[in-house]
């Protein structure tokens, strides 16, 4: 029918091996991309930027990250929020350090400096994974939520130990602080998910990711076939922490303005980011937009469908949530471990050999 590659033929190696072999594929990822950066910027309020769109774009690169490192290098981490909080308080200590320098730049920096944390704390992967890998990573988490929340340096010797976003602008419009408007916050994220989504598709596909998963399937045979676990999990904790730095910055800078590190990058933000990624699939760039787009949406629809329409108690609908998103996980991990990811591959294959039996 109308999904079809008939006539969709290749002449070179590079046109066979790009990410959209499918013209219509193509097609709808362009549309995609024009319909975010030309015609959202000028539909969004506040309502759709704070509840939808800027929190499905920062939780988008905080599981592309944790994808990197679980789907990809199989290496399972449960220290996302904590990581995420590096990069917040780097961002904070950057923007009031060096008030004279763009904003994007403390962004970028703090993710370099959450990648140097990330690897150090990854070091303990060379000797032991699994569920022993999982109780260090979830160790770090404790310890970083400590750490900012005892050492005064990193809130500035405030006496709430909150740490709130001065106002800063990029080509004049702030992004940042009370006056920001919504379009405004929206594009950075955009900006910042386009880029980092681009530079992990490339990464996954070519000779690291290769070895990411190599290590991921099976790290004895890869190491005989001469893919060394020292350089490979190292950079799966870099490119992994670098991405959730950058999610934790644009989380506090951007989206919140002000936070309190226990509150805001809490062990419920590492589950959080982990359920988006078994959701939305492991060693899937897809399931990590779509995992994202899945919890961020969830709370918005009961909220508005149980507490708006039927007139349940906010907390009853906050349970309600909690346990469905469980069953969830429950169900994917049975049916369909690869989660929403792999439902759509599967959809798209039964439509190119629709109407013959697959």
């Amino acid at each position: 029918m109308f999904y079809r590659e008939a006539g969709d033929f290749k002449t070179s190696y590079v046109e066979d091996g790009q990410t959209f072999p499918i013209r219509l594929d193509r097609w709808g990822y362009y549309a995609i991309v024009f319909i975010a950066f030309a015609a959202i910027p000028f539909l969004i309020n506040d309502y759709w930027a704070n509840a939808v769109f800027v929190p499905f774009l920062i939780y988008s690169i905080a599981a592309l990250g944790l994808n990197v490192l679980t789907g990809y290098a199989g290496q399972v981490s449960l220290g996302t929020g904590g990581f995420m909080a590096v990069g917040a308080f780097a961002c904070y200590k950057l923007m009031t350090a060096f008030p004279e320098i763009n904003i994007v730049f403390h962004i970028i920096v703090s993710g370099g400096i959450t990648a140097a944390v990330g690897m150090l704390f990854g070091l303990p992967s060379l000797r032991i994974k699994g569920f022993y890998l999982a109780v260090a990573t979830l160790a770090a988490q404790f310890f970083l939520v400590w750490l900012f929340n005892k050492v005064p340096w990193f809130y500035n010797y405030s006496a709430s130990g909150q740490i709130t976003a001065p106002e800063r602008t990029v080509f004049g419009v702030a992004v940042t602080g009370p006056h920001t408007e919504a379009w405004a916050k929206y594009m950075v994220c955009l900006v910042f998910v386009f880029v980092l989504a681009w530079m992990v598709r490339n990464m996954t596909r070519g000779t690291l990711g290769r070895k990411w998963m190599a290590i991921r399937d099976m790290d004895i045979a890869a190491e005989i076939i001469g893919v060394s676990p020292l350089p490979a999990k190292l950079t799966a904790f870099g490119v992994s922490s670098f991405l959730v730095g950058i999610a934790g910055a644009l989380f506090f800078a951007v989206y919140l303005g002000a936070a309190e590190v226990g509150e805001a990058f809490g062990p419920q933000k590492s589950f959080l980011v982990l359920f988006m990624i078994i959701i939305g699939g492991l060693g899937s760039v897809f399931g990590s937009f779509a995992g994202a787009a899945f919890m961020v949406l969830l709370p918005v629809l009961l909220k508005n469908l149980l507490v708006g329409g039927l007139g349940w108690p906010t907390d009853l609908a906050t349970h309600f949530e909690i346990m469905l998103v469980g069953a969830l996980i429950i169900v994917f991990l049975i049916a369909e471990p690869h989660g929403i990811a792999q439902l759509w591959r599967l959809a798209k294959e039964k439509l190119r050999l629709w109407p013959f039996p697959h």
